[in-house]
């Protein structure tokens, strides 16, 4: 556990912001699959704070036995997280000596992180971004950008036919999908989802990844 740089004051301001892209509750730890999944949502995308004792209407419970849970979760992220995540636990204490448990984790320069859920099917692993309040499941499409990004490649991609379609598309459309550009381009899904990572890489598109279906769009000219 890290020393507190937290105090009460601070940890009720915090709550007030509400849950978003960098903030989110767990009033208990009795579903720590749930936890660590917002963990790796966090390392995968852009980092966050993970508060354990305050729930979604925004109380502030803390944790009665904040020893067993910070136990609990520490082994849980160990043994279940894959590569390892770098994160920090501290406790703020309340008035009637309950805790609340806050889990710091930094934006991950290892992307992506799974969950491997049974050790014994190691294949079995799903990896979790951040978007809005929400960890969704990461796409294939979003694994791949991941690790494109963390790999820092340098990527080249040719302009043909296919883009073509593509980028007319996108400009009488604000958006299209794996499918739906597969279809456009006459092109297998496998070729079209490799076209579209890799215009993501090239910072030519944005991915905007969701729990149904990712959408692309152009990215702004600056």
């Amino acid at each position: 556990m890290t020393p507190s740089v937290m105090d009460y004051q601070a940890l009720k301001n915090l709550v007030r912001q509400g849950e978003g892209t960098h903030l989110e509750f767990k009033l208990k730890t009795n579903h720590p699959e749930k936890i660590i999944r917002g963990i790796v949502a966090f390392a995968n995308t852009t980092g966050g704070i993970m508060l354990i004792g305050v729930g979604d209407d925004k109380t502030i419970r803390g944790l009665k036995y904040a020893d067993e849970d910070e136990y609990l979760l520490v082994r849980a992220i160990s043994k279940y997280c894959f590569p390892r995540i770098s994160y920090t636990i501290e406790r703020v204490q309340l008035y009637d000596e309950r805790e609340v448990l806050v889990i710091r984790v930094p934006p991950s320069f290892n992307k992506p992180h799974y969950i491997i859920p049974d050790l014994n099917d190691p294949d079995n692993k799903k990896a979790y971004v951040r978007v809005g309040d929400k960890s969704v499941q990461a796409s294939r499409e979003v694994r791949e950008i991941l690790k494109g990004v963390s790999a820092e490649r340098n990527v080249r991609f040719t302009y043909g036919e296919k883009e073509h379609k593509l980028m007319q598309h996108l400009g009488e459309n604000p958006s299209i999908t794996v499918d739906l550009f597969a279809s456009i381009a006459g092109v297998s899904r496998k070729i079209a989802s490799r076209t579209l990572v890799l215009l993501v890489l090239a910072n030519v598109l944005e991915i905007h990844p969701s729990d149904v279906v990712d959408q692309y769009t152009s990215r702004p000219v600056s």
